[in-house]
């Protein structure tokens, strides 16, 4: 597949908006399509462009990103937004995630590491820089609930299933663990994604994890 990756950047800072529009733009399958240096206009440009991904700093001057972040996957709930900040505290990373954001990177990342993560929101995947990751993590380990009591509306086969998710298991490597056929594994994601109210497999590890499934 040689698809062409289409890309919104966000950031209220015009040098730094500049260098990762150019990191990008300098990419073989990227195409950068805009740029918005606050929150309305992301809104507005995410609306109009229809991009395939959106780099989205935190602190903007009007809205938070997390708030924009928000009213595009309302709109556009297949956009992966990948949020590039300052902002390495847990309730930054959490806000952003529950809003609808894939991927979570310091404004310190390598700028391999930006491409990689641009990459892979856009492939539906969860992605931390290793700062954020080792944070998260932390926090998930602090308390695990029980996984009785945690989604009752699922059944105890559905949590098993979403835990393995959260995991980062792959469906087949689930189907394997559980014995079960490929076919059941995706239909009990589906009632999982259903029940949960969640669009893609990131929105379900976010959920997961908060909950404390998944280690």
């Amino acid at each position: 597949m040689n698809e062409r990756l289409s890309v919104l950047v966000v950031d209220d800072h015009p040098l730094f908006r500049f260098g990762v529009c150019t990191l990008l733009a300098n990419e073989p399958r990227i195409d950068v399509v805009g740029e918005a240096a606050n929150g309305a206009h992301a809104i507005s440009a995410a609306s109009a462009l229809a991009p395939d991904v959106v780099v989205m700093d935190l602190h903007l001057p009007d809205i938070s990103g997390a708030e924009a972040t928000r009213h595009i996957v309302a709109e556009r709930p297949g956009v992966g937004v990948l949020m590039l900040t300052m902002a390495d505290e847990s309730e930054s990373v959490f806000s952003a995630m529950r809003a609808g954001a894939r991927g979570y990177l310091l404004k310190d990342a390598e700028p391999d590491e930006i491409i990689r993560a641009v990459h892979a929101v856009a492939r539906r995947e969860a992605i931390f820089g290793p700062d954020i990751a080792t944070r998260v993590l932390g926090f998930f380990n602090h308390t695990q609930p029980s996984t009785d009591t945690v989604f009752p509306e699922l059944t105890v086969r559905e949590r098993e299933v979403l835990s393995l998710i959260a995991g980062g298991h792959s469906n087949t490597a689930i189907a394997s663990t559980l014995c079960l056929s490929p076919k059941t594994v995706r239909n009990h994601i589906s009632n999982v994604f259903s029940k949960l109210h969640v669009a893609d497999r990131a929105e379900a590890i976010v959920r997961a994890r908060e909950a404390g499934l998944g280690r």
